[in-house]
């Protein structure tokens, strides 16, 4: 367990709980396909974004465990979908569930964890949570199509990568301590700094994943080292090499994502290296950081504020 998960150890374990609870099905498929991606553990660093801001705000009650929950099984959904579309082997360092049992159990399980999430909305009662949740899922699935469109484009610019992030992984983040943030009553502006913070993190996550793809080793990541590539997809290290290096590693760099070939990644590190996109794409995730911190300014300060402050430099530090 990391430092920012023992602040709220108690709330941690309550939901995890809670969440195997919630897999409950009829239907044995759902359930096995649900317990695995459950065992496989992950930094569930969206529900405990949850967690840290409720307790950050004093809240008293128990709503926060469930919205955890929900924005788990979010998250999870989207992964199951994901792992599909990308044709993704390995997640976590286990095979995919799509791997395992195939692309039509997968994505209908992911189907049954989004509507389990929505049964769990209703039962809160909150419409501001409901409107905040239903759009947030809306959005995701938008940046997940403008993403394949993207792929095997090597035209796509930094303006346009960086709207599809927003989209597609920094927005549940944002949304994590948004409704965690209504369910306290906070203030509107605790509200929208809270908002900010969970963006910025969000972004910043994905510069570093998008930067790892290129840097890290399938056993660390527990996933296969230039995935991106082999998919076609043109993340910021890639995007910068091609702004800024010479005719000929641009399109060496371009070929490479117009036919999602993976065999060309030593030569692509390489051309990345010397171009400075490693460190440009870090540059860029360093600032999203600075800025996530600056958010909690709004808030009290305590363990729980503190521990946000320790995820948000663990999300530009982690190597996994």
């Amino acid at each position: 367990m990391l430092p920012f998960h023992e602040a709220v150890k108690d709330d941690f374990t309550a939901v995890n709980q809670l969440i195997i609870d919630k897999l409950h099905s009829d239907v044995g498929l759902v359930e096995n396909i649900g317990h695995y991606l459950v065992e496989a553990g992950g930094k569930r660093l969206r529900p405990l974004l949850v967690l840290l801001t409720a307790n950050a705000l004093g809240y008293q009650g128990k709503d926060h465990l469930s919205l955890a929950a929900i924005i788990e099984f979010i998250h999870t959904a989207t992964l199951l979908h994901d792992d599909v579309v990308d044709m993704s082997s390995l997640r976590r360092g286990r095979p995919t569930a799509n791997a395992q049992w195939g692309n039509a159990p997968s994505v209908l399980v992911g189907d049954f964890l989004y509507s389990r999430a929505f049964q769990m909305m209703v039962a809160i009662g909150n419409m501001d949570v409901m409107a905040i949740l239903s759009d947030t899922t809306n959005i995701i699935a938008e940046g997940e199509v403008q993403q394949l469109v993207n792929a095997k484009d090597p035209n796509v610019n930094e303006e346009n990568y960086f709207r599809v992030i927003d989209k597609k992984t920094a927005i549940l983040f944002a949304s994590a301590c948004e409704v965690a943030a209504v369910a306290c009553g906070a203030s509107e502006s605790q509200r929208k700094a809270l908002s900010v913070y969970g963006r910025k993190l969000g972004v910043a996550f994905q510069l570093v994943d998008d930067a790892l793809d290129y840097t890290g080793d399938a056993a660390t990541l527990g996933k296969n080292v230039g995935d991106d590539l082999a998919e076609g997809k043109p993340t910021l290290p890639l995007i910068h090499a091609m702004r800024t290096g010479t005719p000929a590693q641009a399109e060496l760099v371009a070929n490479a994502i117009r036919n999602g070939d993976a065999s060309q990644l030593p030569a692509i590190l390489e051309i990345v290296q010397a171009t400075g996109g490693m460190t440009y794409t870090l540059d860029c995730a360093k600032q999203q950081v600075e800025e996530a911190i600056a958010q909690l300014a709004l808030l009290p300060d305590n363990r729980f504020t503190q521990a946000m402050k320790q995820l948000a430099e663990f999300s530009l530090a982690r190597s996994f």
